[in-house]
């Protein structure tokens, strides 16, 4: 059986929302095993003297929870 984790994590690029998206993904893969996918939730920019200045994305990340090992019963 498989059992699965969802958790929001935001990123944020100066170059695109592509970017962002795949920085994020890359930093969270840093610190969490087996991500299988990612659902981006929300886009935004931020606008600075009537520019963008960055864009920021939403993401729910999707991971496979590792079963525990169980230790071995004494006799």
């Amino acid at each position: 059986m498989t059992v699965a984790r969802v958790t929001e994590i935001t990123a944020t690029s100066r170059k695109s929302f592509d970017d962002a998206i795949k920085q994020g993904i890359k930093r969270a893969n840093d610190t969490i095993d087996g991500i299988t996918s990612a659902w981006v939730a929300d886009q935004q920019v931020s606008v600075k003297n009537g520019a963008v200045a960055e864009y920021n994305v939403r993401m729910k990340v999707t991971f496979v929870i590792k079963a525990r090992r169980t230790k071995a019963r004494k006799k």
